[in-house]
């Protein structure tokens, strides 16, 4: 197993990268489990602005996402500890809109495994530890959006009655 197995702005590399930057952080500052998106700036790399979903059901988050930054993140995904193999699900669907617009999603399967250094008490890595992962999932890919007010908003289901929901207020700044 490679450390990294993917070129870091890929379709995998971004969904291992995401899966890292989620996995980093504990209870405390931990972007998916962020209420209102007071943390969404934490841990951020340089070359692109990763928004969180949640563990099921709907939230709402404001955040200010820096001038000349493409979004990435999942409507749906799936990440699993341990190199378990994740079979794709063919029930599962996921959308994406900025500013009220339908926007592209992908469906991208990471089965190399790659590296995650998980935090204390990371609700899915749970220790500090290097753990083997890898992730299935419904992406979306934003260019850098304008300066100004932003909504996005996606949302996926597994297609079996679990669903996760996020819309974000950005300002871009």
């Amino acid at each position: 197993m490679s450390i990294f197995p993917y070129a870091p702005d890929s379709p995998q590399g971004l969904a291992a990268r995401w899966v890292q930057w989620a996995a980093a952080t504990g209870p405390f500052r931990n972007p998916i489990l962020d209420r209102t998106g007071r943390h969404a700036h934490h841990r951020q790399p340089n070359d692109v602005w990763f928004l969180a979903g949640c563990f099921g059901g709907n939230v709402e988050r404001r955040c200010t996402v820096p001038v000349g930054r493409p979004l990435f993140f999942p409507a749906f995904n799936m990440w699993c500890p341990h190199g378990t193999y994740i079979p794709p699900l063919p029930a599962a669907t996921g959308e994406a809109h900025v500013d009220q617009v339908p926007h592209p999603v992908t469906t991208i399967d990471v089965t190399e495994l790659f590296d995650v250094r998980g935090a204390f008490l990371n609700p899915v890595t749970r220790r500090r530890r290097r753990v083997p992962m890898r992730v299935w999932g419904i992406w979306a890919r934003v260019d850098p959006l304008a300066p100004g007010p932003h909504t996005v908003a996606f949302a996926g289901t597994d297609g079996h009655g679990f669903h996760v929901a996020a819309t974000y207020q950005l300002q871009v700044a």
